[in-house]
């Protein structure tokens, strides 16, 4: 189907650690790079890592779903773009329907395992690859092009049950996405935020070279702190306390800076990868709370 994605808005995982952060940094601070269009490019090949491929488990867990196509055109490049998502619904038409953001690396059936989690839940899930994932148009993502990208999503879910309550989570990269995303539309029940961060910047302040002043060069920067606060939904924010890609830190400052209702769940033992899987039913005493969707996530039915 063919989306208007003006009328949704009125708004394996990072490796961003050793060689390619020391790159990075050497890069900017030797002038290695032939120019600002060069630098940004690099950037977004070393922060998105576009890709076909998926995480091995990933194949399997992403059996069943359906394929969906979503076509657009790109209001930045008057250019058409389709995307490909996986689309699991709820046997009710009326549950609540989530729209799921993946980060860096692996294609969305790399993240087929928590989109099921979260339908255990009780959600109607979509999962969508940004341009230049999986089966979605090529090109080198932008953090323009995936806010582009995720509200063609945000619309297409509408389109399916305009009546039934919507949710946009957002794991690692995509955590800053789906803060952006709840930022400009109205619409959103909710935002759920797994392994994310403040911004690019302060990710890279984290590393070893971020000391370096670099800060002004990141042009890919993904300031969701900025924007968090500006969403009108309840939040929910959540990390492995032992996630030795993005700081605990990062997840609890992102928190701070959204306003209530709102909550931060830390998952004991949790890394950057199966936070959601140890913290399944932290999740759903968590969205029963904030979101009031205990009811029907206490049974998984709608």
């Amino acid at each position: 189907m063919s989306v208007d994605i003006s009328a949704a808005s009125p708004r394996r995982r990072p490796r961003w650690r050793g060689a390619t952060a020391a790159l990075l940094a050497l890069g900017m601070a030797l002038g290695g790079f032939a120019g600002c269009a060069t630098l940004d490019e690099q950037q977004r090949k070393w922060i998105f890592q576009p890709s076909d491929r998926t995480w091995w488990g990933g194949l399997s867990a992403a059996e069943g779903m359906s394929d969906v196509w979503i076509a657009f055109t790109s209001e930045d490049s008057g250019e058409p773009v389709k995307l490909h998502g996986l689309w699991l619904p709820q046997a009710h038409a009326d549950a609540p329907r989530l729209l799921y953001l993946h980060g860096a690396r692996w294609d969305v059936r790399g993240s087929a395992h928590r989109m099921r989690r979260m339908h255990e839940l009780g959600f109607a899930v979509l999962g969508v690859d940004y341009r230049g994932f999986g089966r979605s148009t090529a090109a080198l993502p932008s953090e323009a092009m995936a806010r582009e990208d995720a509200r063609a999503a945000w619309a297409w879910l509408a389109a399916q049950q305009p009546a039934a309550p919507r949710y946009i989570f957002g794991h690692s990269l995509g955590g800053a996405i789906a803060v952006h995303l709840a930022a400009d539309v109205v619409d959103e029940a909710g935002l759920i935020v797994e392994g994310s961060f403040t911004s690019i910047p302060e990710v890279f302040g984290t590393f070893k070279w971020g000391w370096l002043p670099l800060g002004p060069l990141i042009t890919q920067r993904f300031d969701a702190a900025a924007r968090i606060g500006g969403v009108g939904a309840p939040v929910l924010v959540v990390h492995g306390s032992e996630d030795t890609l993005i700081a605990p830190a990062l997840g609890k400052a992102l928190f701070e800076r959204a306003a209530e209702p709102k909550r931060f769940l830390l998952v004991d033992g949790g890394s950057h990868h199966n936070t959601n899987s140890l913290g399944q039913a932290q999740y759903r005493a968590a969205i029963a709370e904030l979101f009031g969707l205990g009811n029907r996530s206490a049974s998984g039915a709608n």
